[in-house]
């Protein structure tokens, strides 16, 4: 136990929850908690759901075949990719669920993960929980926050097994396009390591581009998998639907420590969350219209303050860098203090994250516009 990471953002909410008690009107966007509530329909379903009494006994170990259909179809639809729902789709308790359960699948001590800094920081979770190191592959804006492979040091490709790689990106909102996947692909099959991609903000793509699977990608099945949530696409974080996709030996062995630890989802949010899967999906269109239309208004009250950066291409946050003078660290501890409004400081996701901080679009654009003028008060951008 005394091994695990500090985690993150529990730290992050502790400091924010000080000033609320305070009785001070905090805008928090620091964290990735999406704000609006699950489209009626969703719930609706559950509702019903929950009064059928198949549902009230433990469902198959593994999940109900519906839902695993009901993915593979949402795949085929969306991204042109085959899954075959019995041997190609798990069925996990949220995405972090299976981000942790990867690294105890496929990592022994001694075994190295190449994980992204700045990265969400539970991909460090399940690789201290499996007792194996990790190597970070620095993601730089002058490389379009993509990771350099030809960076790496071969002592630790010798030792990797496993390597994460995610975008839309947490946390700086980069996409990555056809061509990095297929380097991805490559430089698996060379170092035989297997590629989890972290898919979580897959819906959410600005500016008419649509963000790409990293199971779009010819090869992608043999050599990794891709998670993916219902938290972003349809709000519904609180809910804990995800799946593990692709490779089946992989996602055998997710099955099989699944087996061990649960008995599957509660079958009326199975049925729920299908629902989310095959009914319209007009509601994640206006979701990533909400978003994309947030994201322009907060650019511009920053650049009418002076901070300025590169608009986020996909997800919902946004990295600005830090002004000179500061630290991520003190930069957020001051606008907490002086201004009440949360931010996650860049040190929080890795070395690389220093010299930025990390914004979610997950309030009004009335109050991101408040906390900008509040920030602009400060006098921090000349």
């Amino acid at each position: 136990m005394k091994g695990l990471p500090t985690q993150f953002f529990a730290t992050l909410v502790g400091k924010a929850n000080e000033q609320i008690a305070l009785g001070h009107d905090v805008i928090n966007l620091g964290q990735g908690n999406p704000d609006r509530p699950t489209p009626p329909h969703i719930v609706a379903s559950m509702q019903e759901a929950a009064a059928n009494p198949l549902y009230h006994k433990y469902p198959p170990f593994s999940g109900f075949p519906f839902l695993k259909q009901a993915i593979a179809q949402r795949y085929k639809e969306d991204h042109q990719v085959d899954l075959d729902p019995d041997t190609e789709v798990a069925i996990l308790f949220g995405g972090k669920t299976g981000l942790i359960e990867i690294a105890q699948c496929l990592l022994n001590p001694g075994d190295v993960c190449l994980v992204p800094d700045p990265g969400y920081p539970d991909y460090w979770s399940g690789v201290a929980l499996a007792g194996a190191e990790m190597a970070f592959m620095p993601l730089r804006e002058e490389n379009n926050f993509l990771p350099d492979y030809s960076a790496l040091k071969q002592s630790d490709l010798d030792r990797a097994k496993l390597m994460f790689i995610n975008y839309p990106n947490n946390p700086t909102g980069a996409t990555a396009p056809a061509s990095f996947y297929e380097e991805t692909v490559q430089f698996a099959q060379r170092n035989s390591v297997v590629v989890a991609s972290d898919f979580a903000y897959g819906a959410i793509g600005f500016d008419g581009e649509k963000p790409l699977s990293f199971l779009q990608t010819p090869g992608a099945k043999e050599v990794g998998i891709e998670f993916y949530t219902l938290s972003k696409t349809y709000n519904m974080a609180g809910w804990r639907v995800g799946f593990a996709l692709g490779n089946r030996e992989v996602i055998r062995l997710i099955n099989l420590m699944q087996d061990h630890y649960y008995c599957s989802l509660f079958g009326g949010i199975q049925a729920a969350a299908a629902t989310a899967l095959t009914a319209s999906q007009d509601c994640v269109t206006e979701l990533r219209d909400v978003y994309e239309s947030r994201r322009n208004a907060l650019y511009a009250a920053l650049a009418d303050i002076g901070w300025h950066a590169r608009p986020s291409q996909g997800s919902f946050f946004s990295w600005l860098p830090v002004p000179k003078g500061h630290t991520s660290q003190s930069l957020a501890d001051l606008l907490l203090q002086e201004a009440k409004v949360v931010v996650a400081p860049g040190i929080g996701f890795g070395t690389h994250g220093e010299g930025y901080v990390r914004l979610g679009l997950l309030s009004s654009e009335e109050r991101l516009a408040e906390a900008v003028q509040r920030i602009g008060k400060l006098n921090l951008f000349g």
